[in-house]
């Protein structure tokens, strides 16, 4: 049993907190409080699993507390409770040791449903990660490891004529490297350089802006708007975020940022950008091999969460979008398996609760099931 304990001075939370079901809710005075609170509770119950629900009050007297119980309580899995919160805050909370947000508006079942989670992956949450702290960490199953190690080798093994006829045809056809770096967010939210076949222009994004209508995930109520404002955009001002698969200007993504549950994802449909030997390699997949060394390596897995830019990611992290990242990050993974509808297309929301559902319940079947699924979409697009 994990231990809870709420830290604040509403009382409306205090009287919903009461209401959980199959939970022991302890209240603490202050920061220094909640330490024998826990110890209490650990007494008692056994346990030395806490979650500590800390509702926001200012930024200087928040930064002082969490960096406390961050250090007494390694054991602690530190939940702050807000009305709202901007990117820049969330990224102070995060950095001195907060692991997730809830909105203090949350309902009983949400909250719960929180709580449930950090209960079934809490020897996967509290590993230890030095002989003199334990923090918020996903660890990579041993099964799971061994199988990416032996496949990223055979592989590599395997594919090496074609690694060696696409870096010839890559050179040939335009100047630039054969790989694409960019930086992606994986698990924990670890940064890593992500490795690709370069398949686009290297002058590609002097061109982004009249292509942003391209965008396959905007909304169409949007459009309009969109439309007129690059319209009156100042080409020497705007800076355009970029990736190898999606494009997002920096004045877009500050409005995303207050629109973020909506959409966190940016495509273009038929990327001008793209080079021909690109157009073919993408169709194939033959762009992703690359990603076989990020695998040796340890940066991702076969099976996992797609990793995504660092843009993207800074839009996912809030409330349940936290479960995602506390996951593999892999080559290929259950959304890109399921049935796209008529149009061949995942919504962005579609896209978020395929990748948190994996997270949440991933196994070493579903991990075999997705890569035949991969393998029969792939032979597939091939006969198309």
């Amino acid at each position: 049993m994990i231990n809870v304990v709420f830290l604040g001075s509403s009382a409306v939370l205090k009287d919903r907190l009461q209401l959980l079901p199959g939970t022991n809710v302890m209240f603490a005075t202050g920061y220094k409080d909640v330490i024998r609170v826990c110890k209490q509770a650990s007494s008692t119950t056994g346990s030395n699993y806490h979650v500590v629900l800390y509702e926001k009050r200012s930024i200087s007297e928040d930064i002082t507390a969490i960096t406390y119980l961050r250090k007494k309580l390694p054991m602690g899995y530190l939940i702050l409770m807000a009305e709202s919160i901007d990117e820049g805050e969330r990224a102070t909370y995060l950095s001195c040791g907060i692991n997730d947000t809830l909105m203090a508006g949350a309902s009983i079942p949400e909250i719960s449903q929180k709580l449930e989670f950090i209960e079934r992956k809490r020897e996967m949450l509290f590993t230890n990660q030095t002989s003199k702290e334990q923090i918020l960490r996903f660890k990579i199953p041993l099964w799971k490891r061994i199988f990416d190690i032996v496949f990223s080798i055979g592989a590599l093994v395997v594919l090496s004529p074609v690694f060696l006829l696409t870096a010839i045809a890559i050179k040939l056809e335009s100047k630039g490297p054969i790989w694409y770096k960019s930086k992606r967010v994986g698990t924990n939210y670890t940064i890593f350089d992500f490795l690709k076949f370069r398949s686009m222009y290297v002058d590609a994004d002097k061109r982004l802006k009249e292509f942003e209508q391209l965008n396959q995930y905007s909304n169409a109520e949007d459009e309009d708007e969109a439309y007129r404002s690059a319209a009156t955009m100042d080409s020497e001002e705007d800076v355009m975020l970029i990736s190898d698969d999606f494009i997002i200007s920096e004045k877009e993504l500050n409005s995303r940022k207050i629109q973020q549950q909506k959409n966190a994802f940016v495509k273009l449909e038929n990327d001008p950008r793209i080079t021909r030997v690109g157009r073919f390699i993408r169709k194939y997949s033959i762009d992703e091999l690359p990603q076989l060394v990020n695998i040796l390596k340890g940066d991702m897995s076969v099976v996992g969460n797609r990793p995504l830019p660092l843009y993207e990611a800074e839009l996912l992290t809030s409330d349940e979008c936290i479960d995602r990242f506390i996951a593999p990050a892999g080559l290929t993974g259950l959304w890109q398996v399921e049935k796209r509808g008529d149009s061949g297309k995942l919504s962005a929301e579609e896209r978020k609760q395929l990748d948190i559902t994996y997270g949440r319940t991933y196994s070493f079947a579903m991990d075999m099931k997705i890569i035949l699924r991969t393998l029969t979409a792939f032979v597939q697009k091939e006969n198309v």
